[in-house]
């Protein structure tokens, strides 16, 4: 997920003063794929409850930031992540471009919230949705949909839009959703062989853009200038508070989902510093924050936003998140040379 160009959200207090004496903070540098607005919320809370901590989080998308880490492997410019997809975050694993750590708090974390080893640990999942401008629909006459297969409707030609699952998380979990959930035999076969292709052929057909946000098809279906973005659920609850006339259809077929996930990084300049930033971020402080936001949070018993449904009303995805990290590449070099004309 991301805004189009870099946003580069820094929390930048040098001094700050007890009792008459300036006390210097320790930095550091925090690279995040979480949408700036949450960014901005959580940050306000961590100045509050690491004020010896001087935060500079840098946010970038999904795909851009596994590029800058890449560009950046032999002189590493971040100390950790905040909140990366977990399918990115795994390939990074062999790469050795990270370190195991299991912050303070790691044995509360649910096991299928963590890696066993410590290399990520979870602080939440989204989930994708699709924003409908009832505007839109009533001015076209278009149906309602109920869930991907309804898509492919040409009464639809020209009015859809979706992320490009090479920049964008969210655009990735929709594709990797669906060759999971259509295609049965999926780990049997090669990717370019799986049944969803076929699928995702007839829906290009109906696609007025692919772009590179994943929360820009929400934005731009609420602006009026399409029917049906296909992007996340938290970001319609965002629109919707702001009375843009929208709805949101949680798919039938099954909701595609990921987690977003916090590590070390090999090589960190201020590696402690970045524990304690990484053992505030799972903290019952953060989660509760997180929730403000997310349909559902690591630590169990935090309920989400009033705005979305409880996550245990949803029927989520198989998600197959080993499967999806090990086959990215060869998932988006085939979506690639299918969709990018």
């Amino acid at each position: 997920m991301k805004n189009l160009g870099l946003l580069v959200i820094c929390v930048l207090i040098s001094m700050f003063f007890v009792t008459g004496t300036a006390v210097a903070k320790s930095d550091v540098v925090v690279y995040t794929s979480l949408e700036n607005e949450e960014v901005v919320d959580y940050l306000e809370l961590a100045k509050k409850d690491l004020p010896d901590l001087n935060i500079q989080a840098i946010r970038l998308s999904t795909g851009e930031l596994g590029a800058r880490m890449l560009a950046e492997k032999d002189n590493p410019q971040a100390d950790c992540i905040w909140g990366w997809a977990v399918t990115n975050t795994a390939e990074f694993i062999p790469k050795g471009m990270l370190v195991p750590y299991k912050p303070k708090g790691w044995e509360k974390i649910p096991d299928n919230f963590k890696d066993p080893d410590g290399y990520w640990t979870a602080i939440d999942l989204y989930a994708a949705a699709f924003v409908v401008n009832n505007k839109v629909m009533e001015k076209d006459g278009l149906p309602m949909p109920k869930g991907w297969s309804d898509l492919i409707n040409p009464a639809y030609e020209g009015k859809l839009i979706m992320p490009n699952p090479a920049s964008s998380g969210t655009g990735f979990l929709q594709i990797a959703s669906l060759l999971v959930m259509l295609d049965p035999d999926y780990k049997n076969k090669p990717v370019e062989n799986n049944n969803a292709w076929d699928f995702l052929k007839k829906l290009d057909k109906n696609m007025g853009q692919y772009i590179k946000s994943g929360s820009k098809p929400a934005k731009l279906t609420a602006a009026g200038e399409y029917a049906i973005g296909c992007s996340f659920a938290f970001v319609y609850a965002s629109l919707k508070k702001k009375g843009f006339p929208v709805s949101m259809i949680l798919p039938e077929e099954g909701v595609g989902f990921e987690l977003e996930v916090n590590s070390l990084l090999k090589g960190a300049r201020n590696e402690e510093e970045a524990k304690k930033f990484l053992d505030w971020a799972i903290s019952t402080s953060a989660m509760k924050n997180y929730a403000k936001f997310k349909l559902g949070v690591a630590y169990p018993g935090i309920p989400g936003p009033e705005s979305l449904p409880a996550l245990d009303t949803i029927k989520l995805a198989p998600m197959d998140f080993p499967w999806q990290s090990a086959n990215r590449a060869k998932i988006l070099d085939v979506w690639s040379e299918l969709f990018l004309h």
